[in-house]
């Protein structure tokens, strides 16, 4: 009996030790952080990694965030993200996302709605260009990190003050060349590619036109106003104002150009402002930023190119995802990012923030930018009529097609990518 007795006692023991250590096996794994993976382009990345470390200090065995540092260009960002989303099973729980994704990313049922997870006074919060193209049929989803702007930089000491009007831009330029204080008059992206649709959603609307109008699925491109933004530009080109070379012009390059001291304008983002104030810098402490020209009677348009914090459908770990959301978008944070990295911020308590306008007055002129924020159009169909348009400008710029004939074949192209998605953007 004793041996039956101390093999109970053994067995006993044995279940004991079993059980205790399955419960701190689910003890441990009770502690595990959600793991929160956002999947970025290179720059944001790069310029939140401090925030990240900080977020992740702060949220110790709750949370850990995990950025992916994406590719560098738009594109390929959003091509990456595409092909894993189609696999069913991303390994992302949310993407950092360009404006004109979202009614593409939405209509395809890839974005998670962030309605219930931020207040009417977190949305009424934000500045008036940083609350504009965040929804899709009502519903909220994407939360802006950054907001971007189309930009008119200028020579403060080359003029008291900028021009208003496209004639006004020329005719400086012009008077500044001839003097020999500038080789050229303005500079801009006209290279093949996003930032040429940007540059002419600013001018067609400057000359009081539309590109496309969603809803009706009017094209106004080879209307009076599209031909006049087009002729603009290939007039700059033609005159000398602009070097021939612009048409293959990015961001960089313009702002290269401007920052050695080449040109009196250049059209750029807001990101720019803290480059031209380095000390390699021949134009430090010596620009000034305003709106885009418009002709005289209508409005000025600064083209929207914000970046915000989508989720995806899918993830299991939603809640702590926007989390990350918020940290990354509070006030702080935003403060780091435009201090450091010149991201314009979004929310309205900063463009008010005194401390932060005396140390960096060119926030007050982004802030008045932001009210003529327009954003391009919010179809699914973008990247194709954008594709269209940025093909037909070019070949007009490179002196192959005439203004008015680039933009009847732009109309005709656009109609056709309409009417095969069955005629609705």
């Amino acid at each position: 009996m004793f041996w039956i007795r101390r093999r109970s006692i053994k067995l006993v023991m044995a279940i004991i030790t079993l059980v205790a250590g399955g419960l701190l096996g689910l003890s441990a794994l009770a502690r595990q952080p959600d793991q929160v993976s956002i999947l970025m382009p290179a720059p944001f990345a790069d310029s939140t990694a401090e925030l990240v470390k900080r977020f992740n200090r702060e949220h110790r065995g709750r949370i850990h965030l995990n950025v992916i540092r994406g590719p560098m260009e738009t594109e390929a960002i959003s091509d990456l993200a595409i092909s894993s989303l189609l696999l069913g099973d991303t390994p992302f729980d949310a993407l950092l996302m360009d404006v004109t994704w979202i009614p593409k990313y939405a209509k395809a049922g890839w974005l998670e709605p962030l309605d219930g997870y931020f207040s009417d006074d977190e949305v009424n919060a934000l500045a008036k260009g940083a609350s504009e193209g965040n929804h899709h049929q009502g519903s909220l989803v994407r939360w802006p990190l950054v907001a971007d702007i189309g930009l008119l930089y200028w020579r403060t000491d080359l003029m008291d003050e900028p021009p208003r009007t496209p004639e006004e831009l020329a005719n400086i330029s012009r008077k500044l060349q001839d003097s020999g204080q500038v080789p050229y008059g303005y500079v801009w992206q006209g290279r093949q590619y996003e930032g040429l649709s940007c540059v002419y959603l600013e001018m067609i609307e400057g000359f009081g036109g539309e590109w496309l109008t969603p809803e009706t699925a009017r094209v106004g491109l080879d209307q009076a106003p599209g031909i006049a933004a087009t002729r603009w530009l290939d007039d700059l080109i033609e005159a000398g104002i602009s070097p021939r070379a612009v048409t293959n012009f990015s961001e960089s390059e313009a702002l290269q150009s401007f920052k050695s001291g080449q040109a009196a304008f250049m059209r750029n983002w807001p990101y720019a402002w803290a480059e031209l104030q380095k000390n390699d810098s021949a134009v430090n402490n010596k620009v000034g930023i305003t709106t885009m020209v418009a002709q005289a009677g209508e409005k000025p348009a600064a083209t929207l190119g914000s970046w915000g914090l989508s989720l995806l459908s899918g993830s299991a770990r939603p809640e702590s995802t926007v989390e990350a959301f918020k940290f990354l978008t509070s006030e702080d944070s935003q403060r780091y990012l435009y201090t450091n990295f010149g991201y314009t911020p979004t929310q309205n308590a900063l463009f008010n923030d005194q401390d932060l306008l005396q140390n960096h007055p060119s926030l007050a002129s982004i802030g008045e930018a932001l009210s003529f924020a327009r954003s391009r159009p919010e179809t699914p169909l973008y990247a194709q009529v954008s594709d269209v348009l940025q093909r037909k400008l070019s070949s007009t710029l490179t002196g192959l097609t005439s203004p008015t004939q680039g933009m009847e074949q732009a109309e005709r192209s656009t109609e056709q990518v309409l009417e095969a998605a069955g005629g609705t953007p």
